[in-house]
């Protein structure tokens, strides 16, 4: 559903300009996954014009296929319409976004019991080197690589309860927050704290402990909310109520 335009967009739009067109030499654009990808990856930020000429001459491609797939990222949440004036970056409020992370948080719960009990060596592992990785990134400065690491990390602590259609439900809830980027925003202190939760997460996951675990996950939350809470009022990031 479109929401009620607040004002117009945040700046003039380089959308096109970050966009990548990863389809393979003779194949049909992958204009949908591609557009997908580049907001989930916070190119560009919430209230960032999309320019549908534009974007359709990046991909060569008419219009059609690029209203097409708007229509569809508009259904997911992840960009918004304004009659006479286009499509945009989608752009929470910051009580939207709160909210999404309690969504979040209340199907991390649930699957994070489930998955306590199926997973096995391999999910462990897979949870120890997202972990590692988000190391890594931070070590290295790589903002956009640690975002994506600690994303991988929470999916794997999840992904051992076989729930597919609440992973799913869980995904779409974290990709309507990820444009925000909101690990970007957090001091090299609250990164340190995120990381002491992470440690003692992955713990409690290779003992099987699911009730530190979720108590974990709750404090996690905590904190990850405490941490953007400065932007709250920052209208470049959120839209208003």
């Amino acid at each position: 559903m479109a929401r009620p335009f607040t004002g117009g967009p945040r700046r003039r739009s380089a959308f096109t300009a970050r966009l990548e067109n990863t389809s393979v030499e003779g194949s049909q654009p992958r204009v949908l996954d591609d557009m997908r990808a580049a907001i989930l990856a916070g190119v560009e930020p919430p209230g960032t014009l999309i320019p549908i000429d534009a974007v359709a001459a990046f991909f060569g491609v008419s219009q059609i296929p690029v209203r097409e797939a708007l229509k569809i990222l508009l259904g997911e949440g992840l960009v918004e319409h304004v009659p006479h004036v286009g499509y945009s970056v989608a752009k929470l409020s910051y009580r939207e976004f709160r909210e999404l992370y309690e969504v979040r948080l209340a199907l991390e719960k649930a699957a994070l019991v489930a998955a306590v009990d199926r997973a096995g060596p391999d999910d462990v592992e897979a949870a120890r080197a997202a972990l590692l990785e988000t190391s890594t990134a931070l070590d290295a400065g790589d903002d956009r690589g640690y975002h994506e690491a600690t994303r991988r990390f929470h999916l794997s602590l999840i992904a051992p309860s076989g729930m597919q259609r609440l992973l799913r439900m869980y995904e779409s809830a974290w990709n309507l927050t990820e444009p925000v980027r909101p690990m970007t925003h957090v001091g090299p202190a609250q990164r340190s704290a995120f990381a002491h939760d992470h440690d003692a997460m992955l713990e409690a996951f290779e003992s099987r402990d699911a009730t530190v675990l979720v108590a974990l996950s709750v404090e996690h939350y905590d904190h990850l909310l405490d941490g953007i809470e400065v932007l709250s009022d920052d209208h470049d990031v959120f839209r208003e109520a």
